[in-house]
Formats: C-alpha cells, structure tokens, sequence
C-alpha cells in the first residue's frame, strides 16, 4: 500500500482553496488579494479536523496568476469548449476550475500535464455529481495537448 505523500495533499487541497477563492472573487468582487487575506481568515479561524492544510504558496501563486491572466487563460479555455459553448455560458465554479486549471498548464512545468488534468477533474468532483468532470477533463486535455505538446508526443490519452 502507497504512503500517502502530505506535499501533494498539501497542493491538492491548495488547488481547491484556489477554485474557491477564484469563485468567491467573481461573486463578489473582491481583488486576488482580497480574496487570499479572507481565506487565511476563514482557515485561521476553523477547526481543520482531518482536513490538510493547503500549500498557501500554491493557492497565492493560482489565485494572482489566474487573476492577471484571466483573459489569456480564457482563450485557451474557449479553444477547449466545443464550438456551440462560450467561456461566459459556463456556470462561475466551472470558469474557476478551468482558469485555475489553465494557469497551472502554463505557469508551473513542475506540474506533469497528466497530474494537472487528474487533480483538476478531482477538484471538479468536490462540487458536481453530472457531467462537469467529463468536461473539465476534456477541456484540460486540449489546452494542455495545446500548451504542453512535448508531454503528449507519442500517443496516448490524458488522466481521467
């Protein structure tokens, strides 16, 4: 049986604090900034139980890349969506899921494209039971198929 490795909790769980920061940004307005000092607050204040601490160096890093780079990152979505689908069409924690998704594809190499897709489409089932994981999976193969075209010489298909 495989140890579980506490780093890559660590940015699993900042992954997710990412996608509710970036959502809560959208709702309400606040800056990246805003947005990091408010989730310190809230994670200072509860009780984390078994839950792991997010790597609040990751969470930063997805939360201010996504947010200045925004447009770009929405580019690279709306080539993944099918034709009849536009970035504006898809519900906000599906726009958060795939920006965060999409800086980490271009911001961070350290990150295997397959692991990427995998962690993204996990954060997706904390929120949707439907078919929103299907999605993120298939949007987070081709903008890293687009992004990352060394990873996937050779063949062979994207995590699910």
């Amino acid at each position: 049986m495989r140890k579980p490795n506490p780093g890559a909790t660590r940015r699993s769980a900042a992954r997710l604090a990412a996608v509710q920061a970036l959502y809560s940004m959208e709702i309400t307005g606040v800056t990246a900034e805003q947005a990091l000092v408010e989730f310190r607050q809230r994670l200072d204040s509860e009780p984390r139980g078994k839950l792991a601490e997010p790597d609040m160096d990751l969470v930063a890093l997805l939360v201010r890349g996504a947010s200045f780079d925004g447009g770009d990152l929405d580019a690279h979505i709306a080539r993944g969506l099918a034709r009849d689908w536009t970035v504006d069409r898809l519900e906000s924690v599906l726009r958060a899921i795939l920006r965060a998704g999409a800086y980490e594809l271009k911001a961070r190499p350290q990150t295997p494209a397959r692991v990427a897709i995998t962690e993204y489409v996990d954060v997706t089932h904390a929120f949707y039971s439907g078919p929103e994981p299907g999605l993120v999976n298939a949007v987070m193969d081709r903008m890293a198929r687009a992004l990352r075209p060394a990873e996937f010489e050779g063949g062979g298909a994207a995590a699910s």
